[in-house]
């Protein structure tokens, strides 16, 4: 590794270090294998179902099947009757009634509350030696959950092959599993590899409505989930999966969970031969997140809506132990997404959240984030690598249509030093619409990259608006792993500071951090504007005190009877000096004010100017100092000033690891130690001095 590399890296791994505690928070699952995808994904069986699940009441489900279409209707009565007389009562019962390959179980339209599996657990059950997540439930494995389903589950499915549950009603809504805050999840399906669910509603739970774990295929097709603690749909470590016309509403956390997707891609460059999960003609609203995938490698995601979310997707390499990080593959294509500007961070301030889930009021619209993200997002990528979007419609997403930044391993457990800078990289934005909505109606979003300046081979289509950095790498048309991007091993290091501070919410405690406009921070407010207002304050007191200093020489040497000895080109030459020192100091002080209004206004054209600004001051002081080591590392800190500066309004400077951003402020706190030497006081003999060696001090 060469040696400037090595060092970045280790400051990556500093970095890592101090994360928040809070960001070690996230689902958390037993130790599971991903499928062997010798499997395929389901196809729906049309024949009649091998087993009935209905409630008694004749009348109450003649009113639910009453506005059906007439055979629609006709169907199910006929199903009723027979199900009378050899139904079931319970989707549970069905279930355990299961006792081969390739069953269907049919479930008329009612409401399921599956009253026999509410019963907390008792005897072994209630003592399982398992450890407790900090979310507060235990860690089963296989046999404990198969041992006591009902712990965790209203509904346990769990290793049955090839078994298909479908509602029989007009839409998802005729049948209903409700949990009612009863149970961690509604549907467990874990290890039930070829299952499909189909035309029904989950609902109510203290984390998942529908979770399939450790299965090669699955389909979701027509399921409505809504008003979970954390996700609508959660699928994890599974293969050949497809979610087609679902919806999600009222979640904490996702709507849509693809996490830990099977990792078939890792390792191959953007020639992708499959993928593990299909996501498709989905709609994902009204919840912290539309879409969330923690190691949602290989996900293809098209012909989707995730709209009035907070955010509308994020994919992600933040949570230790789960298996495929770093996330890599996600195609997202032709999705529409859009008015991501919901705020539910209100429901934790006013203590909403702390009530107990059935208190909240979910069905009346609050949701409980369970997670810290920037609201008004469109899609973020935090450490992720290979993906694409293309063709996607982005609008009125009021912070960023698209937002990437890196995540260093040790966020995720990883300590091997050459793996601190493996993420956010080859990441591909093309022929994204921006800021149009598909009527031709013009709805800008905020902006429409935020980017910390992470990664290699990340490239943008042309065209893109507002943006920061304000130059962004382009795609080009040479093959995509040469194409485009810069080599920077660390991201902006005002950035990583704000996704550090950022990254301290915590919703078990509440915690809101301060100074991140995430949770409604403004204006000085933001950590951004608090660091450039320290930085401007402290350059601006040295712009005044060299200032000053140069001006008690100019009145010494003027205040010389007759001259008094002083040399004309001396005098000359210090009146030069007095002049590049006082505009220059005009030039700094005027940028280091521009600098604080442009970190108020995140604008990066802004800072730019002011940083272009500080590069006079700097320049021109040094020019004015008397020659030497210290003038000399003053006008090189101002022509870093510059690079710093164009790489942030022109384009990224090319095969540098670290920013000038980063050389640039490591030097400036050189240079301010210098200058406090330079300016003190020096204990010599002046009174040999002419005064014009006096003032060529200055």
């Amino acid at each position: 590794m060469r040696p400037l590399r090595r060092i970045t890296v280790l400051a990556a791994l500093a970095l890592a270090l101090l994360a928040p505690a809070g960001a070690a928070l996230a689902h958390e699952e037993r130790p599971v294998t991903f499928p062997d995808g010798s499997g395929s994904v389901p196809v729906l069986r049309t024949e009649d179902p091998d087993l009935l699940v209905c409630k008694t009441d004749r009348a109450d489900f003649e009113r639910r099947v009453a506005g059906f279409p007439a055979d629609l209707r006709e169907r199910n009565l006929r199903l009723f009757a027979d199900c009378q007389e050899n139904g079931v009562r319970h989707l549970q019962e069905a279930v355990d009634r299961v006792d081969e390959p390739g069953m269907t179980i049919a479930i008329l339209p009612g409401l399921y509350r599956e009253e026999p599996s509410q019963a907390p657990p008792t005897g072994e059950c209630a003592r399982l030696p398992a450890r407790w997540s900090d979310w507060g439930y235990q860690i089963l494995s296989y046999e404990q959950q198969v041992l006591c389903p009902h712990n965790q589950n209203l509904v346990a499915i769990l290793g049955k092959e090839n078994l298909q549950i479908e509602g029989t009603g007009a839409g998802p809504l005729d049948v209903i599993v409700d949990a009612e805050y009863r149970k961690l999840n509604a549907i467990r399906a874990d290890r039930t590899n070829g299952i499909y669910f189909r035309n029904l509603t989950a609902q109510r739970t203290t984390f998942n409505s529908l979770y399939v774990l450790e299965t090669d295929g699955f389909v979701i097709d027509r399921v409505l989930t809504r008003w979970n603690d954390e996700y609508g749909f959660l699928t994890f470590a599974s293969d050949h999966g497809l979610y087609t016309d679902c919806e999600s509403y009222g979640n904490g956390d996702g709507g849509l969970y693809p996490g830990s997707a099977s990792n078939i891609n890792d390792g191959r460059g953007h020639d992708v031969p499959r993928y593990a999960i299909e996501i498709r003609r989905c709609k994902s609203h009204d919840n912290a997140l539309g879409y969330s995938g923690t190691a949602g490698d290989s996900v293809w995601a098209h012909d989707n809506e995730f709209y009035d979310n907070m955010v509308g997707a994020t994919m992600d390499s933040l949570w230790p132990d789960h298996p495929g990080l770093p996330q890599n593959h996600a195609l997202f294509e032709n999705n529409k997404i859009y008015d991501n500007n919901r705020d539910y961070y209100r429901f934790t301030r006013d203590g909403t959240c702390s009530r107990p889930p059935a208190e909240r009021g979910y069905e009346q619209g609050v949701v409980c984030p369970q997670v810290g993200v920037p609201p008004g997002t469109g899609v973020i990528v935090a450490g992720g690598n290979h993906n694409v979007f293309r063709n996607n419609h982005l609008w009125n997403n009021r912070g960023a249509a698209f937002q990437l930044f890196g995540v260093p391993a040790f966020i995720r457990g990883e300590g091997d030093l050459a793996k601190q800078a493996d993420t956010s990289n080859h990441n591909r934005f093309e022929a994204n619409v921006l800021g149009v909505a598909p009527t031709g109606e013009r709805r800008p979003n905020g902006r429409d990259v935020w980017w910390d300046g992470q990664g290699t081979g990340n490239c943008w289509q042309p065209g893109v608006a507002l943006t920061t950095p304000a130059a962004l790498p382009r795609c080009g048309a040479r093959a995509p792993e040469l194409s485009g991007g810069s080599d920077r091993l660390l991201a902006e290091p005002v950035k990583i500071a704000k996704l550090f501070l950022c990254s301290d919410f915590n919703a078990a405690q509440a915690r809101l951090p301060a100074g991140c406009d995430w949770f409604g921070a403004s204006g000085l407010g933001r950590v951004e504007t608090q660091l450039a207002l320290g930085g401007s304050l402290v350059l601006g007191l040295f712009a005044v005190l060299f200032w000053v200093r140069a001006h008690r020489a100019a009145r010494r040497r003027r205040g010389t009877p007759g001259g008094n000895g002083v040399p004309p080109g001396v005098g000359e030459a210090g009146e030069r000096r007095l002049r590049l020192i006082s505009a220059g100091s005009v030039v700094g002080l005027t940028g280091l004010a521009l600098d604080v209004v442009a970190a108020a206004m995140d604008d990066p054209y802004l800072t730019g100017v002011a940083l272009l600004l500080v590069a006079g001051w700097s320049i021109c002081l040094g020019a004015a100092l008397r020659p030497g080591a210290f003038a000399w590392f003053t006008i090189v800190l101002g022509l870093l000033t510059v690079a710093d500066a164009y790489d942030r309004m022109v384009g990224l400077i090319p095969l540098i690891p670290l920013g000038p951003g980063w050389i640039r402020g490591l030097l400036t706190g050189v240079w301010v130690l210098w200058a406090v030497v330079h300016l003190a006081p020096r204990r010599t003999r002046t009174e040999e001095k002419t005064p014009g060696d006096r003032e060529a001090v200055a």
